[in-house]
C-alpha cells in the first residue's frame, strides 16, 4: 500500500486557543496512521516553532517552572518530529518567511525551514488531502 501524505495549513499563534492543541493532536493521529505529514504554519502558526520559548512558573498558584510544567508549542514540534523518525515516517513543517520576519520569531528548533505560501502550493499540490486550520 502506498503511504499518503496530508498536508496542514495552520494559522494559530501558540497559547492563544485550544485550536493549537487539537492541530497537535491530529497531526500525532496522522502519523500514528503511517502518513507523512506536511506543515505550513502561516500568520502566528509561524511562532508555534520558536527556539528561544521559555517556561515560566505560576505564582499565583504558588508553582515554580519545574512543578507548573509549562508546556512549550517547540516541545510538541520537537515531539512529533521524533516520533515520525521513530516510525520511519516523514514530518515536514515550513514557517512562512514574511509571517516569521513580521513577528520576530526568526530562530526556529532544528528541522523547522523557513518558507513562503509556494511551499503550501506545493505540498497540497503533492498531498492526499489537505486541511487549513483558520483563525476563526
Amino acid at each position: 500500500m502506498e503511504r499518503k501524505t496530508l498536508t496542514f495549513a495552520f494559522m494559530d499563534p501558540p497559547f492563544e486557543n485550544e485550536r493549537t492543541i487539537t492541530f497537535f493532536r491530529i497531526v500525532d493521529a496522522a502519523l500514528d496512521a503511517g502518513a507523512d505529514v506536511q506543515v505550513f504554519a502561516y500568520e502566528g502558526a509561524a511562532a508555534l516553532a520558536f527556539a528561544l520559548q521559555k517556561a515560566h512558573g505560576n505564582s499565583v498558584h504558588q508553582r515554580d517552572t519545574a512543578t507548573e510544567a509549562h508546556p512549550l508549542t517547540k516541545d510538541w514540534i520537537a515531539a512529533l518530529q521524533s516520533k515520525a523518525q521513530r516510525l520511519g515516517l516523514q514530518l515536514d513543517w515550513v514557517n512562512c518567511g514574511l509571517c516569521v520576519d513580521e513577528r520576530g520569531v526568526n530562530e526556529s528548533i532544528p528541522g523547522c525551514q523557513r518558507g513562503s505560501p509556494a511551499d503550501l502550493w506545493r505540498y497540497a499540490a503533492g498531498s492526499f488531502n489537505t486541511l487549513a486550520i483558520g483563525t476563526r
